[in-house]
Formats: structure tokens, C-alpha cells, sequence
């Protein structure tokens, strides 16, 4: 049971994810996905519905700080098996998304922080052939709770600048400023009839595949 029970969940999370982030890479789904379906997360999901409670197990675990986290993130799966069996797959989706669906949230969230400044960092070197490098303006509020100013600079461009409740924070929201400016150019500089620009150019910046 616990065989199928991964299967299921693996699928119905790729699913999930899969819908839910059409513009992300194989290798962005399969990190997100991973984070999710971890021993971690079941054991956790496991703990939240009150499986271990009825687990049967020997003595020499009775002992113990409760059953580990693998035996437990296994009893998830296999009750994910058996809703399947039992009440289909719209159900075992239901299932699995209620319980799950924080540490998808928590996920996503995670790779969020983490993907504005990576964006900009492609973006900045495939079309300026730099890097970007940040400047902190300001720093502002009491130690429990400082704002900081922090500015993306990409060249000799310096975009509008970001706040955060830290300097990483500030960072991410800097790039997020950035990649709003340079989008911003692009759609300015989008030919809107005829004049020098060529269809050819037109068709290729509008069907380039995002990654």
C-alpha cells in the first residue's frame, strides 16, 4: 500500500505543480516537487492527521522518542494508497493537496525569494552581458525593525530601488524593481505597426519561450 500511496501522491503533486507553474522548467517542478514529497513533509502531514497514533510497532521503537520520521511518512503514503483504492483518485487528490498544501505553499514561497534575483542575473547577462550588483540607500527604524533601501544596478542602469525587513529581503525586491524596468523598456520598444522594425524581429521577441 505504501508503494502505490507514493505513486499517487507523486502524481497528483506533479499535477498540481504542473498547472500551477506553466512558465517553470523541468528542473524548477522536480526541486519544488522534491521539497514537498520529502520524509519531512509526510512525516509531518502524517503527525498533523494523528496516524501515529495507531501504528503497532515493537517494543524496542515503543522506547524510543515515538516511531521515526521514515515509518511515519510511510503510514501517510499507504493511507493515501488506500483512499485511492477506496474512493478514487479525485478523493486521494483532495486528500493529499488538504494535507500537503501548506508545505507547497511553503515551498513556493521559499523558491519565490529565492528566483528574482536569479531572473535578473539571466535576464541582465543574456541581454547586457553583465551581472547585476546591489547598493544599499538607507537603512531606517529601530533594530527590531529595520527597513532597508536597497537598489539594483545593472551596467551603468540603476533601477528603482526595493525595501525589506532585511537586506536580503531588500535585494529580492530590488531585482523584482529591476525586472519590472527592464520589461518596461522591452514593451516601449515593441514596434506597434509598421515603420523600421521587421516582423521577423517581432515574431521572435514575442515567441521566445520563457525558462
Amino acid at each position: 500500500m505504501e508503494f502505490l500511496g507514493d505513486a499517487v501522491i507523486d502524481l497528483i503533486i506533479a499535477e498540481y505543480l504542473y498547472k500551477l507553474l506553466p512558465d517553470c522548467d523541468e528542473g524548477e517542478l522536480t526541486k519544488v516537487k522534491s521539497e514537498v514529497v520529502s520524509t519531512t513533509g509526510l512525516a509531518a502531514a502524517a503527525n498533523k492527521v494523528g496516524l501515529p497514533q495507531y501504528l503497532a510497532v515493537g517494543r524496542g521503537i515503543q522506547m524510543k522518542n515515538g516511531p521515526p520520521k521514515s515509518l511515519v511518512a510511510d503510514v501517510f503514503e499507504a493511507v493515501t494508497g488506500a483512499v485511492y483504492l477506496d474512493r478514487g483518485y479525485e478523493t486521494a487528490r483532495f486528500y493529499v493537496l488538504d494535507h500537503l498544501g501548506p508545505f507547497i505553499r511553503a515551498a513556493l514561497s521559499d523558491r519565490s525569494a529565492k528566483n528574482f534575483k536569479s531572473v535578473l542575473q539571466q535576464v541582465a547577462q543574456r541581454q547586457f552581458g553583465d551581472t547585476p550588483r546591489y547598493e544599499v540607500l538607507r537603512r531606517s527604524g529601530p533594530d527590531h525593525s529595520r527597513v532597508y533601501e536597497v537598489v539594483a544596478i545593472v551596467g551603468s542602469r540603476r533601477f528603482n530601488a526595493g525595501q525589506g525587513e532585511t537586506k536580503k529581503d531588500a535585494e529580492q525586491a530590488a531585482a523584482k524593481r529591476a525586472l519590472q524596468g527592464i520589461l518596461r523598456e522591452r514593451l516601449r520598444r515593441s514596434p506597434s505597426g509598421g515603420g523600421r522594425s521587421s516582423g521577423r524581429s517581432s515574431g521572435r521577441s514575442s515567441g521566445r519561450r520563457r525558462r
